[in-house]
């Protein structure tokens, strides 16, 4: 789940690689604002095609969502009421993300952490047996893989889970990374691919010409490109860069999460597991992240007692060793989220491309939306899989409504 940094952060979630000093070079073939997840992964695939490729990041590499986030790949314990739409893409991305690993594991020298052990979701209690029951059956009808499993199954899967676990589905495809890995990973491949980085340079204003983007203003001069893509994450509908007619609808859901330390007498999980509450994801490195609450309160920081009480009881609930792990680091953040949760990727005007908006489902969908931006700049057509997740879907239904009262 994609949430970003806020001052209390793990000292393992950085990329370990740092960035500094980098001029702004006068123009590029595409200029990318936002050196984050998306925007990386389409630097580093536009890089490849052979265009010079520069990135801005108004803060430091990977500091929105994407050094903050949990890792998720999971289509089928993400889905849910309403989300058919973006199933096929989450699918034809997952089925990228093998092949968008050992590229950038090659390219970067990096392990990724890339773990397929599969993904259990939990309930206690009637009431929360009947809802993922609802959950399995949507989950069969949209053609997902996922079992279910009687308390028994479960524990025998996760024998340090509780005995009150009284049901669960195990997703075997639903697999995850680990973020700090991956951005390092992206930086690296990037850079070495060509890519400049360019940190604490945010993107000011749009520069205009004749009706097209001709490049970025910004406080170290204007960035001049033949395209602008604008993958800013939550900070993508702020007002003022983009004109009125093509802002994006588009929100920070700030969402907090812990690590604990996890050790060989506390023992540590072998899957991803999702409750009701929160989900848990073993890292390699020996830590459990505990994320992440969901809140729609604008861009306002902080960790609150409130929150990490809810993580803490969430995980509790169903995993007592928690008790005698030590909480090694708390933080919050907000993630990128459109108006229906779903990614934009679209060209607004001549010159100009959104990659924007994957809500909880970053990581999951960077390999296609990376394919489809590079495919958008070099074929100057997206590719199947990624059209209908364009600016005017969220127009449709305001006309629509005009006519029924005409």
């Amino acid at each position: 789940m994609d949430v970003s940094a806020t001052p209390t952060i793990l000292s393992r979630r950085s990329t370990g690689l740092v960035i500094d000093g980098n001029a702004l070079p006068a123009r590029s073939d595409v200029v990318i604002v936002g050196a984050g997840l998306i925007g990386l992964s389409a630097a580093w695939r536009l890089a490849r095609a052979g265009l010079t490729v520069t990135v801005i990041e108004r803060d430091t590499v990977g500091a929105g969502a994407s050094l903050a986030a949990t890792g998720m790949l999971a289509p089928a314990a993400e889905h849910e009421p309403g989300s058919d739409p973006l199933l096929p893409l989450a699918l034809e991305s997952l089925a990228r993300w093998p092949g968008f690993r050992d590229e950038l594991q090659a390219a970067s020298g990096i392990g990724i952490d890339y773990r397929e052990e599969g993904t259990l979701v939990l309930a206690i209690g009637r009431d929360e047996v009947d809802r993922l029951r609802f959950r399995h059956d949507l989950q069969i009808r949209s053609g997902l893989t996922a079992r279910w499993l009687s308390g028994t199954e479960v524990r025998a899967r996760e024998p340090a889970l509780r005995p009150s676990v009284t049901a669960g589905l195990f997703c075997a495809e639903d697999h995850q990374v680990d973020p700090p890995l991956v951005m390092a990973a992206l930086t690296r491949a990037a850079q070495a691919a060509g890519v400049t980085i360019v940190e604490r340079c945010p993107a000011e204003a749009l520069d205009w010409e004749g009706g097209r983007v001709r490049g970025v203003a910004t406080p170290r001069g204007t960035a001049s490109a033949g395209t602008v893509i604008l993958a800013a994450g939550a900070w993508s509908g702020e007002a003022g860069l983009l004109p009125e007619d093509l802002a994006l609808p588009v929100r920070p859901i700030r969402g907090q999460s812990l690590a604990l330390k996890t050790t060989a007498r506390t023992g540590n999980l072998s899957h991803m597991v999702w409750t009701e509450q929160v989900h848990m994801a073993p890292k390699a490195d020996g830590h459990l992240i505990v994320g992440a609450t969901v809140e729609d309160c604008g861009f306002v920081p902080g960790v609150t007692a409130g929150g990490l009480y809810a993580l803490l009881e969430g995980a509790r609930r169903v995993l007592p060793g928690i008790e005698e792990m030590e909480v090694e680091a708390v933080w919050s953040g907000f993630r990128p989220t459109s108006d229906d949760d779903a990614p934009i990727i679209d060209t607004l005007a001549p010159g100009l491309v959104a990659a924007t908006g994957h809500h909880r489902n970053g990581y999951l969908l960077a390999p296609a939306t990376a394919d489809a931006v590079c495919a958008l700049l070099t074929t100057g057509a997206l590719p199947d899989f990624a059209r209908g997740f364009g600016l005017a879907r969220f127009r449709r239904p305001a006309r629509a409504e005009r006519r029924a009262f005409a």
